[in-house]
């Protein structure tokens, strides 16, 4: 995995050096905040990162701790985010779990993985978004983009994100867990596009499983 993380960071770099993902922004903006990062990657979820950026910049700015969002008018949490998709679902999602990160943690986003998935609606992709990027903990969280660029390239035969987690983490050394995510959604945002990749430009394609199949279809 250390050569495929290479080839893809010389590809990027060579190609269209990219932003910093959304997550990774949020992270050195912020210095981690964990409480910043866990309500960062919920409203991150199907919105594209630009959106997300300046969402949770507007958010932040009124409301910066888990005592405040918690105590928020939930109309006026709409109305900051209201340009992000789902707004109405991920609006009510942040007041509570801040409200339970009050109530259940004292105020302290957990960093214990089966903590973190007690809160609501917090899934495996979420929490270990906040083990990597708020607490730098080994963890590969698994999204839209390293799900298919590990089926794409043939490290995995998986239907799911929770399974191409498992198998990543049985075949990736320990040591990288927390480069693949900022990696391959740098990838899959500039040249493994879901519609499109753009094959030519990548390293990886001699290797890749993808391409061997459509370029020979």
């Amino acid at each position: 995995m250390g050569a495929i993380l290479k080839k893809m960071e010389e590809t990027l770099h060579r190609e269209k050096p990219p932003r910093l993902t959304a997550l990774r922004g949020l992270q050195m903006e912020e210095h981690g905040d964990p409480f910043k990062i866990l309500v960062g990657t919920i409203l991150s979820a199907r919105s594209r990162d630009e959106n997300t950026t300046k969402v949770v910049n507007r958010l932040f700015a009124v409301y910066n701790t888990p005592e405040a969002l918690a105590k928020a008018d939930i109309r006026e949490i709409k109305k900051i985010i209201h340009s992000i998709g789902f707004y109405n679902v991920k609006a009510a999602r942040i007041k509570q779990v801040a409200r339970e990160i009050v109530d259940k943690f004292a105020g302290k986003v957990p960093s214990d993985i089966d903590k973190l998935l007690e809160l609501p609606g917090v899934g495996r992709k979420t929490a270990n978004c906040v083990l990597v990027y708020a607490f730098d903990k080994p963890a590969i969280p698994v999204d839209v983009h390293v799900h298919r660029i590990s089926n794409r390239l043939g490290l995995v035969s998986t239907k799911t994100p929770e399974q191409t987690e498992q198998e990543l983490l049985k075949i990736v050394d320990r040591k990288l867990w927390t480069k693949v995510n900022d990696t391959f959604v740098m990838y899959g945002q500039n040249i493994c596009l879901p519609v499109r990749p753009n094959c030519r430009a990548c390293d990886l394609k001699r290797t890749c499983r993808y391409y061997a199949t459509s370029s020979s279809s």
